[in-house]
């Protein structure tokens, strides 16, 4: 074991022991790395007690403060320009105690060390992944993206905190607003069009890419805000005992659309989703929510429109920056994802921009 990987085990032997209740004295059992800088571990105490210890080390660039401008958010890094937790626990252990004050089936956060980075969190259980079941054919695929979509709408029908509050730690809920928007969606002008070896977007290609995101992104913000977990999707959603949704990997949540948790449950870029499965979660979260379909649609268009941008350019920025063609076998989807958005009216403009510049993503076949 290096230095810093022994200084690391030594502080995580200290945060148990401050808890007490023996799980100091518990065995651990590393579990798969998340893609992230977090990692998690499986801990069995000596009576047979399971629990889930975060170990998220603050080695990210600085999450962004509420009172950053755009030009500050910038010299911060990436994760102050969209907004992103920076993998910090405090955001996890309140946003969770959020949700669980909601009725909603997030994790117990059973103690947290928020200037080191871990927290000792409840263990729900291995393999309960939506994926996971549905590949084992234990559930109809339908009956989990009903239960959650009527998970969506139980979070989107109550009011949205500025801040978040436990004892000394605070948490403050952002706007998921125009520079993170930008940002994101600059991805797919920085980095798909080297999909067929070209560079990024730049000239009038680039003057007119900006233009056309910002109308869309102008038609973002004019939509009703809600709670939004950002990462809402097949990987991070558990099938718990009783038909309850399991909830993980909220931290990066912001005051967003209801429409990006629904396009980030329905058009999933690392799994099918059946047609019937996506109809009977948006019916059912418009059945709960009492909405317009027609408003919706064009809502889960143009949000879905400006996530498939961002996914299809990060995939594009996995391939041919950092060496990691893997990511090549989701592409046709997601880009298959991305007409599929471009097709409301509402995002004419958009469409034809992209059939000018990358018009393969109208080619690839899901």
């Amino acid at each position: 074991m290096d230095s810093a990987s022994d200084s690391r085990a030594q502080e995580i032997g200290r945060f148990l022991a401050s808890i007490g209740d023996g799980w100091d004295r518990a065995h651990l059992n590393p579990l798969n790395q998340d893609a992230s800088t977090r990692r998690y571990f499986r801990l069995t105490r000596e009576d047979g007690a399971k629990a889930l210890l975060m170990d998220a080390p603050r080695v990210e660039s600085d999450p962004c403060p509420p009172e950053a401008d755009p030009q500050t958010r910038a010299r911060m890094g990436w994760n102050a320009m969209t907004r992103l937790a920076a993998s910090r626990v405090e955001a996890f252990a309140l946003i969770s105690q959020h949700l669980r004050g909601l009725g909603l089936h997030a994790p117990e956060v059973y103690a947290f060390d928020a200037a080191h980075g871990f927290a000792l969190i409840e263990d729900f259980g291995e393999g309960l992944e939506f994926a996971r079941v549905i590949e084992r054919g234990e559930a109809d695929e339908r009956v989990l993206y009903r239960a959650a979509a009527e998970t969506l709408a139980e979070l989107h029908k109550a009011p949205v905190p500025g801040v978040l509050v436990q004892g000394q730690a605070v948490w403050p809920l952002l706007d998921f607003d125009a520079v993170a928007l930008g940002a994101n969606a600059d991805l797919y002008a920085d980095w798909l069009p080297a999909e067929r070896g070209a560079p990024a977007l730049n000239g009038a290609g680039r003057a007119r890419w900006e233009e056309e995101r910002d109308a869309l992104i102008g038609k973002a913000l004019s939509f009703p805000r809600t709670l939004t977990l950002r990462d809402y999707h097949a990987e991070n959603l558990l099938w718990l005992p009783g038909g309850k949704v399991g909830l993980l990997d909220f931290q990066d949540a912001v005051r967003g659309w209801d429409a990006w948790d629904m396009a980030m449950l329905t058009q999933d870029a690392r799994r099918f989703v059946s047609t019937e499965a996506s109809e009977a979660a948006i019916k059912t979260f418009l059945d709960r929510t009492g909405q317009s379909r027609t408003a919706f649609d064009e809502r889960l268009a143009v949000i879905g429109a400006l996530n498939a941008l961002r996914i299809a350019g990060v995939f594009s920025r996995l391939q041919h920056r950092d060496g990691k063609p893997r990511y090549g076998q989701f592409q046709p989807r997601q880009l298959s994802i991305l007409a599929g958005n471009l097709q409301h009216p509402s995002l004419a403009g958009m469409r034809a921009f992209v059939a000018e510049q990358t018009p393969f993503v109208f080619e690839a076949k899901a």
